[in-house]
């Protein structure tokens, strides 16, 4: 680990094992760990209850720091980080040691705050939120001053916005979770077929083959994955290994549209294991389809490449599901903002003015005004 020539007695900017977002974190730590020594000499002597408060707020920072180094040993400790509980415990202890922080700081250094409040109210909050819309009339009315009496406003709102980004990184972390269970179950079925087929070889194996000549229905299969002879279970981890392939060459042209996350989930990561499961299966589904004559004119496939390639493209088919459940992922991930990253532009915007007429619309719109008046005189 890095050692530094000054003091850091909490080791906030040793270089522990883990993301970057946990350095970033970390890093944060030791600021907001600054601040709080130096409101503690500020108060100690003036103000009781303050200094309570910073004490309070060091107790934060401390579950932070311990959430931040929980990491344990191979192979707890990547599970851990996937999991991002570690994380989103570490980033609510250090929101409220934040809201501590901004119940003492002096009069003076209000305004400041403020400021930062705002933005980071106007990021989460709903643009109706009550506290939001008071905080605003605040800033204009007095020119972004903040009085004493305004301070609990100050310390409410940036409560919650901290607890709306909270419930934002839980819904992404909620579904991550989602999706790494499926992962496991799509495997755990995909690794259970394929041990049936090993158990039941002939079985399972036959209906993975195709015969000579598909107009004699009495004829026995004879075209397998592995070429002309009796049916086996290595056709059908091979086709399932075909799905796979095709599901993970489809992952790869998808990771086109992925775009890099500041925050600690593997959503990305996530999906595209996901489809690997998915495309083994989607494999062995598809082919016994066309075994079973359900797709007509699909019947006849004469040689073990053609199982081979139609397992593979039954794996990259699985994709038209899969971007569902991407877009899905994508539009959590999009719903966590974060500082230096406009909100929503539609959010709290009136709704936009109609275009004006054309130049030439004016006279027609009058004549048509006219007609209608004399229509509705004579009857």
């Amino acid at each position: 680990m890095a050692k530094y020539s000054l003091p850091d007695p909490y080791s906030d900017c040793d270089q522990f094992p883990g993301s970057s977002w946990s350095k970033r974190l970390s890093a944060h730590v030791a600021d907001l760990q600054g601040q709080i020594t130096k409101l503690k000499y500020e108060v100690a002597d003036q103000n009781p209850r303050a200094l309570v408060i910073a004490e309070r707020a060091e107790i934060h920072l401390q579950a932070a720091r311990a959430a931040l180094r929980r990491n344990g040993r191979w192979p707890v400790r990547p599970l851990r980080r996937f999991a991002g509980g570690q994380a989103d415990g570490a980033l609510a202890n250090t929101h409220e040691a934040e809201v501590a922080i901004l119940r003492i700081v002096p009069q003076a250094e209000l305004r400041c705050r403020g400021l930062a409040v705002l933005v980071q109210a106007r990021l989460h909050l709903d643009p109706q939120d009550m506290r939001l819309r008071q905080l605003e009339t605040v800033f204009a009315q007095q020119g972004a001053r903040i009085e004493a009496p305004d301070r609990q406003l100050l310390v409410s709102t940036l409560h919650a916005a901290y607890q709306a980004e909270e419930a934002e990184r839980a819904r992404v972390r909620s579904f991550m979770h989602i999706v790494c269970a499926a992962t496991v179950m799509m495997a755990l079925i995909a690794i259970g077929f394929a041990i049936w087929a090993f158990l039941q070889s002939k079985a399972i194996g036959t209906n993975f083959c195709f015969p000579e000549n598909p107009d004699d229905p009495s004829e026995q299969p004879a075209i397998c994955p592995f070429g002309k002879g009796e049916a086996n279970w290595e056709g059908v981890w091979l086709i399932e290994f075909m799905g796979m392939l095709g599901a993970a060459l489809a992952g790869a042209v998808a990771l086109r549209k992925v775009r890099g996350t500041a925050g600690p989930y593997y959503v990305a990561t996530s999906l595209l294991l996901l489809r690997l499961p998915v495309g083994a299966l989607t494999a062995v589904i598809g082919i016994m389809f066309l075994s079973g004559r359900f797709f007509p004119g699909l019947t006849a496939l004469d040689t073990s490449t053609q199982i081979l390639m139609w397992a593979a493209a039954f794996g990259v088919l699985q994709e038209t599901v899969m971007q569902a459940v991407d877009r899905q992922g994508r539009a959590l991930l999009d719903n966590v903002r974060s500082p230096g990253r406009a909100p929503d532009e539609d959010a709290g915007r009136p709704p936009p003015k109609p275009p004006p007429p054309s130049p030439g619309a004016a006279p027609v719109a009058g004549r048509v005004a006219r007609v209608a008046a004399r229509v509705r005189r004579k009857s």
